[in-house]
């Protein structure tokens, strides 16, 4: 039995303006439409076999990844579970908690294959070929870990160090951080090396007694915390929150740190699939083909006399006039122009943007709601225009503003409004307006989607203005 295991966290902030802490790096989507976590998704489940998909990631990203396996519809053969933090902890904790979830499931025995939603595979049949070798080995209670074979002296992944041979994988020597550009040579040239991928492959019962004997303080915490767990919501439910008192208690170490380094049981595993990390712009330009000057563009692109540039729009046309070595993206609300060879510092961008307190760093100018979707179009001195779209059967809290009042003008579908002790129905080119201190609830009772621009005035127009009294999707 192998039951997928998906972590799905980080901010993804080298890939800024477009992954985003609202909307990270797992939900963007590539050049064919396809997110990173729906394309990992679809990866899980041709190579499962225990009807389970195990998701791990943050509270705040629980509907957004619904959503995507449900876009992969993959409900019919496979259970999706989520196990949801309430606050990143490393992957050490998630494993622990992951394994001891399938364990008491499946059984000690069940394999576990753990993969990061943010990463990129491009040959099934090959990744599926390096998996039944990785499967060999965690029979015979291994962890294994899957190495990429080097194709460049690259030095923004780690590497692992290869002994002799173990059936068809290898014994670990060592993990080695991110190189130096001379070292990465040094690395390649010995052929002795392999990129760690930061994939797995083990028994339920072998990483738990792994982590028992080389993080023992992970290992108790995460019992307690899984007990906590279970007493609080059933070990069978679908959505399973992690108490936040217990989980704050488990040390935060990556998986690599707490056990890869140090175990004597781990082997890797060297594969050729067409992986990616997909950990810069520059990741993502090698995606798109080149024209005959190396200039890449995804969007409404026009290049004259340019040379080496990547250019990723999403709504206008942009043009490129003689400049060379360049990555441009271009988003709604942010532009980023950095050179190709800076791209690995983004991130200290979206550092200067948070302690700014500038939104940018956190959301797009659409955001992802359970219920839907807003697209801020227009913001001012005391009023801000937004467009609203409400999936079929779908609701709003029941909530109150006490800072700003609302106009709502139904463009398409039909709104079922709350207002005060009303409630009314409101069809399309009708509106309503709610004062501010009123109680009100949107809804669509339809089964089509609902869309309405809203026209919000008032002194303070934050989103943090939203008292909640009932919530289906449970943030009140």
């Amino acid at each position: 039995m192998l039951i997928p295991v998906i972590l799905s966290g980080g901010a993804g902030t080298r890939l800024w303006p477009v992954s985003r802490e609202g909307h990270p790096k797992p939900f963007m989507k590539l050049a064919d439409g396809e997110s990173l976590l729906l394309k990992t998704y679809l990866r899980a489940a041709s190579v499962c076999d225990g009807g389970e998909i195990l998701t791990v990631t943050n509270r705040d990203y629980y509907f957004m990844s619904k959503d995507v396996f449900e876009e992969a519809r993959l409900g019919e053969r496979y259970n999706a579970v989520f196990l949801l933090e309430p606050m990143a902890r490393n992957t050490a904790p998630a494993v622990a908690l992951a394994a001891l979830h399938v364990a008491e499931k499946y059984g000690r025995d069940a394999l576990m294959l753990v993969l990061a939603a943010d990463h990129l595979i491009q040959n099934a049949p090959a990744f599926s070929a390096t998996l039944a070798d990785a499967v060999a080995l965690a029979e015979q209670d291994r962890l294994v870990t899957f190495g990429i074979v080097p194709g460049a002296p690259e030095t923004g992944f780690g590497y692992i160090e290869c002994g002799e041979a173990l059936g068809p994988g290898k014994r670990v020597i060592r993990f080695v951080e991110k190189p130096s550009l001379e070292t990465a040579r040094e690395y390649l040239a010995s052929g002795n090396f392999l990129w760690n991928s930061g994939m797995f492959c083990f028994k339920a019962g072998t990483i738990l007694d792994e982590l028992a004997r080389h993080a023992p303080d992970v290992h108790a915490a995460s019992a307690t915390c899984f007990v906590a767990m279970k007493q609080a919501q059933g070990a069978s439910a679908s959505m399973v929150e992690i108490p936040a008192e217990a989980f704050a208690e488990v040390p935060s170490i990556s998986v690599d740190y707490a056990v890869m380094e140090r175990s004597d049981r781990v082997a890797v595993v060297p594969g050729n699939f067409g992986w990616s990390d997909i950990g810069s712009w520059n990741a993502i330009s090698q995606l798109v083909a080149p024209d005959e000057h190396n200039n890449r563009g995804i969007g409404e692109v026009v290049f004259e006399d340019c040379r080496n540039l990547f250019v990723q729009s999403e709504d206008r046309l942009v043009a490129a006039l003689g400049v060379d070595d360049l990555i441009v993206i271009d988003t709604a609300d942010a532009l980023l122009i950095t050179r190709a060879d800076k791209t690995q510092e983004v991130k200290k961008i979206v550092a200067q943007l948070k302690a700014r307190g500038h939104e940018s760093y956190k959301l797009h100018r659409t955001v992802t709601r359970p219920w839907g979707s807003y697209t801020v179009m227009e913001t001012g001195p005391r009023f801000k225009i937004k467009r609203i779209v409400v999936k079929p059967d779908a609701s709003l809290s029941l909530q109150l503003h006490h800072h700003r009042s609302e106009h709502w003008v139904v463009v398409s579908g039909m709104a079922k409004v709350v207002n005060g002790d009303r409630e009314i129905y409101v069809g399309t080119n009708e509106s309503t307006y709610i004062a501010a201190g009123h109680v009100h609830r949107l809804e669509n009772p339809g089964v089509v989607d609902l869309v309405m621009i809203e026209v919000q005035s008032g002194e303070y127009l934050g989103e943090d203005d939203i008292v909640r009294f009932e919530d289906r999707y449970g943030r009140t």
